[in-house]
């Protein structure tokens, strides 16, 4: 090659190589900033990032929420040398969280199975639920502990401890204040509890209450009045729901009816009425609450569908399809199963020779087996129009040795009263309750600790 040439192709190499240099510099340059800078997020997070959830989103979402670190920090119960420096995620179970994806930042894969294992006696860890609370708590970036909220009584609380996990089960605490409610019946229960400033929760918890005495579906009347005392839950001053339902009286079609809460021995709070009688019955007033009476108990009816006149010995209440059922009282389940007529349908056996039937049912309730023991108020299955109906209602049917009756003029028998010992401590509670009903006690001077309930 001529000498001119290879002087050009040298030339020419070491300008390139001048341009190169500074550029792979450059690269460099960003390359380190990159990894050693802070760098702010404005998008969505990564797959390893924690991410804090607002209280008014949907369980499907994410997002921030500054209201709810006060309220974390204040539940969280931590050893004195672990109380400073800490830093908390908190938010709400999405769809398609899993306990292992929420905590792959901090913990691997063999710490999260150990934490899995020890929280299998306590609370699940597969079992968590889409929309309830969650927050992690980390030290220097670090995993301290694990919350979750399970119901709106009890959390399930998951620690890193020098032996590795433990787990246990904590109340969840609450302000409690106690409110004095009061309404009158325009429309319906749910309207007139709402019309009071109210959710209607308590509309459902006092129908609940009374579900033995009164069928809602039937015997509302406008005018109708109703009056309760009944704690609210707070948390840093936010409502939270409601707690115990301690005392109520409902005025319905000229009846007083009257339900005070109390724990006799040791036994499960119930209520009772001011001369100490259980208001629970052995069977309910209805299956189901707030719908209506379309069709009722007959020895000669003319059938919708066939078209011919028939006995109808049954309540038909109409209510949207996937309306839970409950059972009536506590028994066991003879038949489930379906016929042209009936559609699905539920027998249950009750003592004394009770039988209850539910009809054209849409569905039935999950795990519900032929055999099984049911409890009063059991959700059993929804309502359907499956068989002969022309909409979506239950068919309730009942029977006594065999016969059929009509359900809405049976008279159940009322549960065990108060225990003869107790009585006079009810007695002094039903005082305490009037006390704050009448104003005669200032509703701050509530103290729970010192009831039986």
């Amino acid at each position: 090659m001529p000498e001119k040439k290879k002087r050009l192709l040298s030339a020419k190499k070491k300008l390139a190589l001048s341009l190169l240099v500074p550029f792979v510099l450059l690269l460099g340059y960003v390359y380190v900033s990159h990894l050693y800078l802070p760098v702010e997020r404005s998008g969505p997070r990564e797959q390893n990032e924690p991410a804090a959830v607002e209280d008014d989103l949907l369980p499907e979402s994410a997002g921030a929420g500054e209201g709810q670190s006060a309220e974390a920090e204040a539940e969280v119960e931590l050893p004195p040398e672990l109380e400073q420096d800490l830093a908390l995620v908190h938010g709400v179970i999405a769809r398609g969280d899993t306990v292992g994806n929420l905590l792959q930042a901090w913990l691997t894969v063999q710490e999260i199975g150990a934490l899995d294992a020890v929280c299998k006696s306590v609370h699940p860890l597969q079992q968590i639920k889409i929309g309830q609370d969650y927050v992690v708590v980390t030290k220097d970036e670090a995993f301290v502990s694990f919350e979750y909220e399970i119901d709106d009584d009890h959390k399930l609380v998951a620690s890193r401890t020098e032996n590795g996990f433990a787990a246990q089960l904590v109340n969840i605490a609450y302000d409690l204040q106690l409110h004095r409610v009061s309404g009158v019946i325009r429309s319906n229960l749910f309207n007139s509890m709402t019309d009071c400033g109210e959710k209607p929760a308590l509309a459902a918890a006092l129908a609940d209450v009374f579900a033995w005495e009164i069928n809602f579906i039937r015997d509302l009347r406008e005018g109708d009045e109703f009056s309760l005392l009944v704690e609210k839950r707070y948390r840093n001053g936010e409502f939270k729901g409601y707690g115990k339902l301690l005392a109520a009286f409902f005025d319905n079609q000229n009846n007083h009816y009257e339900a005070f809460l109390f724990r006799d021995g040791v036994g499960q709070s119930q209520y009772y009425t001011s001369d100490g009688q259980s208001v629970r019955r052995a069977f309910l007033k209805a299956p189901l609450s707030f719908t209506r009476i379309s069709s009722g108990y007959s020895h000669n009816r003319l059938h919708p569908v066939t078209m011919d006149w028939k006995a109808h010995p049954a309540i038909d209440y109409a209510a949207p399809t996937g309306t839970p059922v409950k059972t009536v009282g506590k028994g066991t389940v003879s038949y489930m199963g379906y016929s042209k007529s009936a559609g699905n349908y539920i027998t249950i056996e009750h003592l004394n020779d009770y039988q209850t039937m539910y009809l054209h049912l849409s569905a039935f309730a999950k795990g519900l087996r032929k055999g099984d023991k049911v409890v009063q108020g059991q959700v059993i299955g929804f309502v359907g129009r499956t068989g002969y109906a022309t909409g979506p209602h239950l068919d309730f049917r009942m029977k006594k040795e065999g016969r059929y009756i009509n359900p809405l003029s049976i008279s159940s028998p009322r549960d065990t009263p108060v225990s003869q010992p107790e009585f006079p401590s009810f007695q002094q509670q039903i005082r305490l309750y009037m006390d704050f009903m009448e104003e005669k006690k200032e509703l701050a001077e509530y103290r729970p600790e010192e009831l039986k309930i």
